[in-house]
């Protein structure tokens, strides 16, 4: 899974080329020709891309708890 950080940024440019040193905002050398996205407009997709993960604490423990219902159903189906 990508970082925060770099997620953030895909959401705002995905066709920006980058790399991140030390994994923080201060840290992203831009590439090629990639236009630098403001530090604050990082900040706020980086809180968005981490609200959007903690609201799905939920469904990652259930996933972990229940099987695909695909493979449910197959069970089902092979064993009555």
């Amino acid at each position: 899974m990508f970082d925060n950080i770099t997620q953030a940024i895909w959401r705002i440019n995905p066709e920006a080329k980058f790399i991140i040193r030390g994994n923080t905002i201060d840290g992203i050398e831009w590439r090629g020709d990639t236009s630098p996205i403001a530090k604050a407009d990082i900040e706020v997709k980086v809180a968005e891309v981490e609200a959007e993960y903690d609201a799905q604490e939920y469904a990652r423990k259930r996933q972990r708890e229940y099987p695909a219902i695909v493979d449910q159903l197959d069970y089902i189906y092979h064993n009555g």
